[in-house]
């Protein structure tokens, strides 16, 4: 069965954001979030998950060959990394201003 996934939702990882893996064969490493794929909840993650390509030269890459680059991660296997390093879990509290802003479970700050 197919989760349908409503492009309204909010979710806890943005472009930008650092990130900690927590499971697969990345366990433990941290990443930047260099892309958030919304329809299949996917996130590339720099330096994680990656997968060799073998590729046939062509106009940008003249001599072909096998390229590494990264795989899409699954979001459920993220957790933002707060600004004293702590992998934490997110939420959602009104701010200063009176926005919606994401907000660290561990201590409490809000999170850019």
């Amino acid at each position: 069965m197919e989760r349908k996934f409503n492009s309204q939702t909010k979710l806890h990882v943005k472009k930008g954001d650092m990130v900690q893996i927590i499971a697969g064969d990345d366990k433990g490493k941290k990443g930047r979030v260099i892309e958030v794929i919304t329809d299949s909840l996917r996130a590339l993650v720099e330096g994680i998950n990656i997968v060799s390509r073998h590729t046939k030269p062509n106009a940008q890459n003249q001599n072909g060959g096998i390229i590494k680059k990264e795989a899409p991660v699954h979001i459920s296997n993220l957790k933002v990394v707060d600004k004293a390093g702590n992998a934490t879990r997110v939420g959602r509290k009104t701010n200063e201003k009176g926005k919606l802003a994401r907000v660290s479970k561990k201590s409490g700050e809000f999170i850019d």
